[in-house]
């Protein structure tokens, strides 16, 4: 049933130019139903949890294609599943008034198989390989618009990408080499490795990271990222909260815990030269954010900070680290679509810059309301979502000491204080200041295919603010290697 969750979305979505559909509303339909149908086989496999693994075929009796679901898969394979529906019906309305919309529709529902396969992966081979798809698949949805501004972009983030599989090419081959096994067990292969061959391990442990890292959006791999908001908002949505920038941090946690191993990384250069780029990318990224005044390009320099607390709790290389590393994974996912999201609605309405959103609350209420909760949440205000991922990442590192995990608390600390700058001051003056023009009640209001996602995502939110431990159990548990 993997490989059907994997593969359906991809066969209907490539089959999708062959209807030529006529009307928005069969259209909507078909994407509909094929997403529910997808998340609809992969969440009880996801939510049960399933030890079978799937072969889909072999290149060589040595590298098989092969899908398992293990803990720290069913985490990823959890937030694609249940964000794309809603992102899909959000672009339903979205995108009603733009040109080839069969080929968006068709990218964008192909995209849902790739990432499922990515999470599903039960080896480096298989990552590897959808990983790469995924540039493919992404590419026109990234340059859809047309517009010298889209092609640029797209160019920016093939560019990117071309240089990164290069180098995770040259990982994979270490691995291949040096650990004789692609598959993921927890632990990784080092337990295959032994006197000389360790300090080439690290070598291609470090080249497999800035491999993944150009996804993951680390300094000074990250400048792809900005640029690529220039996509239609439903992309950006996936490219920073579920699809690509997901797809490399967890590249990057696998190849850690399910391939190198800490055992072999921990104290050595393989560990300190990533965790000292991320540490700085966390600054870094909220400091870019700050300065940056369209609402998009700042939310964009927001997750390329909010990238690097997830890499920095993984490349702690202690349990406890990779805990809050997958919770804030979760959490981002979930607090980063929602803004996203509500940006798409203003964008829509013509609120393109931070400043344009002073006095917004009349003209759409919904809208600004989730993106102040978002907000608050994103900042780390208890009892919200992005305060017990930050709480859990500081307690790991104040646990592992040493300079760097020191470092990451004030680089934490710094980066809550400048989120507060960035989002939650213009999140107030939608409420207490006067903007240029002076809206009128519900003015610039926008259909329930946009706003229910809002509304569904925002009490997602809340329960997990409030009730959170039937979550933090499963990581827990998905972080100390159980499937």
């Amino acid at each position: 049933m993997l490989i059907f969750a994997v593969l359906f979305p991809m066969a209907a979505g490539a089959l999708f130019p062959l209807f030529r559909f006529k009307e928005d509303k069969s259209r909507g339909l078909y994407v509909m139903a094929v997403v529910l149908i997808t998340s609809a086989v992969a969440l009880p496999q996801i939510i049960l949890g399933t030890a079978a693994r799937e072969i889909l075929f072999q290149i060589t009796e040595t590298l098989p294609i092969a899908f398992r679901l293990d803990g720290v898969g069913r985490i990823f394979a959890g937030i694609v599943a249940v964000l794309w529906p809603l992102s899909s019906l959000y672009a339903l309305e979205y995108m009603q008034h733009e040109k080839n919309l069969d080929a968006f529709f068709s990218f964008y529902t192909i995209c849902f198989g790739v990432t499922l396969g990515i999470a599903c992966a039960s080896n480096l081979m298989t990552l590897y390989l959808f990983y790469e798809l995924m540039t493919l698949i992404t590419l026109p949805l990234v340059m859809h618009g047309g517009s010298q501004r889209s092609v640029r972009a797209g160019l920016k983030y093939l560019y990117y990408s071309i240089g990164g599989a290069a180098l995770a090419f040259i990982g994979l081959v270490y691995v291949i080499y040096y650990g004789g096994t692609t598959e993921f067990a927890y632990g990784g292969v080092s337990v295959f490795t032994a006197g000389q061959t360790e300090h080439n391990m690290r070598i291609g442990y470090l080249i497999c990271f800035f491999g993944f890292g150009v996804k993951a959006a680390v300094f000074p791999l990250h400048d792809w990222l900005p640029d690529a908001s220039v996509a239609p908002t439903p992309v950006t949505a996936l490219l920073h909260a579920v699809a690509v920038v997901k797809s490399g941090v967890f590249a990057i946690i696998r190849i850690t815990w399910f391939t190198f191993a800490p055992a072999l990384l921990a104290g050595t250069f393989a560990q300190y030269i990533p965790l000292a780029l991320c540490v700085f990318t966390i600054v870094y990224g909220c400091t870019m954010a700050l300065k940056e005044q369209n609402l998009k390009r700042r939310l964009a320099y927001s997750t390329v900070s909010n990238l690097s607390y997830i890499l920095f709790g993984a490349l702690l290389m202690t349990s406890q680290g990779l805990r809050g590393g997958l919770m804030h994974m979760v959490y981002h996912a979930v607090m980063k679509i929602t803004l996203f999201l509500c940006a798409g609605v203003y964008l829509q309405k013509g609120v393109e810059y931070v400043q344009d959103m002073r006095g917004l609350h009349r003209a759409m209420p919904v809208a600004t309301a989730v993106f102040a909760l978002g907000s608050l949440a994103m900042t780390g205000i208890p009892p919200l979502l992005g305060f017990g991922s930050k709480w859990a990442l500081a307690e790991a590192a104040v646990f592992e000491g040493g300079l760097l995990p020191v470092a990451g608390i004030v680089a934490l600390v710094i980066s809550a204080t400048l989120t507060a700058f960035y989002l939650i001051i213009p999140s107030v003056s939608t409420y207490v200041s006067r903007g240029v023009k002076a809206y009128a009640p519900g003015e610039l209001s926008s259909g329930w295919k946009a706003l229910s996602p809002l509304l569904i995502i925002s009490l997602v939110m809340m329960f997990f603010s409030f009730w959170p431990m039937l979550l933090t159990d499963f990581i827990t548990y998905a972080a100390a290697g159980g499937l």
